[in-house]
């Protein structure tokens, strides 16, 4: 698919509607893969939706709205898809709020995600997003921090918050092995929707799991990691900084295992 497909509040968006969004940045979003016109943990994504809405903009819209304007995107365009929702206000932003805010719903239909094979290489940069419990849209030191990273001959970044613990990498979760449990950072980070689905799924299959301060001192040789995100459960990582990890496939295999057995249902 080479072109995309935008809905704003559950109809096909004009230029002159869109036009308001090109300069927004006080929004949040979700973004899912859509196979089948199908979604893994959806209740999630709508949960993001409804708890962020509520931080922003004091109200939310009601989840069967929500599903309405996704429902009608995802059926517009192919099968398979990536699709992202954005929810923003009007007014918008540096404009004082109105109570209620009206909310809009734009929903953007594009070609499925091809995540990168890996393993990756981190670099470790020191950055604290701002609420970092909500997938909010603006966040240049995203994409800064990946071209930094580049430059210095590293895939990627992983982020190191002021006290050295890691907490997540630019658009991905990062998660640890030591071979016997999966452990998540304990730092402030954005619980991503992924990471979610493999929570409760290796809760399911009994896979111990911990959360526990992390830094880059206490990797070893021993321990395997990933990263994870919307487009995938598990993307093995060679090493972050200087310290060199496992690259173990079981480890990935596991979380794809455990990815696949949240049930995809219809929008």
């Amino acid at each position: 698919m080479t072109t995309q497909i935008v809905h704003l509040n559950g109809s096909p968006a004009t230029a002159g509607q869109l036009a308001p969004f090109a300069f927004a940045g006080y929004a949040h979003f979700t973004a899912m893969q859509v196979r089948s016109r199908s979604v893994r943990g959806l209740d999630r994504h709508l949960a993001r939706l409804h708890g962020a809405s509520d931080e922003m903009f004091d109200h939310h819209l009601p989840d069967e709205t929500i599903r309405e304007y996704l429902r009608a995107a995802i059926d517009a365009g192919p099968p398979d898809s990536s699709v992202t929702a954005f929810v923003a206000s009007r007014p918008g932003e540096f404009m004082p709020a109105e109570t209620p805010a009206d909310l809009d719903v734009l929903v953007r239909v594009s070609a499925p995600a091809d995540p990168p094979s890996g393993p990756l290489r981190l670099d470790v940069v020191t950055h604290e997003r701002v609420l970092p419990h909500v997938k909010h849209v603006g966040e240049i030191a995203k994409t800064l921090f990946l071209r930094e990273a580049n430059s210095r001959g590293f895939d990627d970044a992983a982020f190191a918050d002021r006290s050295g613990r890691l907490s997540e990498a630019t658009i991905w979760n990062l998660a640890f092995w030591d071979g016997q449990s999966v452990i998540w950072p304990q730092a402030e980070v954005l619980t991503g929707i992924t990471m979610q689905i493999l929570g409760r799924q290796l809760t399911a299959r009994g896979v111990p799991q911990l959360t526990r301060e992390i830094r880059p001192e206490d990797l070893t040789a021993r321990m395997s990691a990933v990263v994870m995100n919307s487009w995938t459960p598990a993307i093995l990582v060679a090493s972050v900084g200087e310290r060199l990890l496992a690259v173990d496939p079981g480890f990935a295999a596991l979380l794809h295992q455990a990815y696949q057995d949240e049930p995809a249902l219809r929008v």
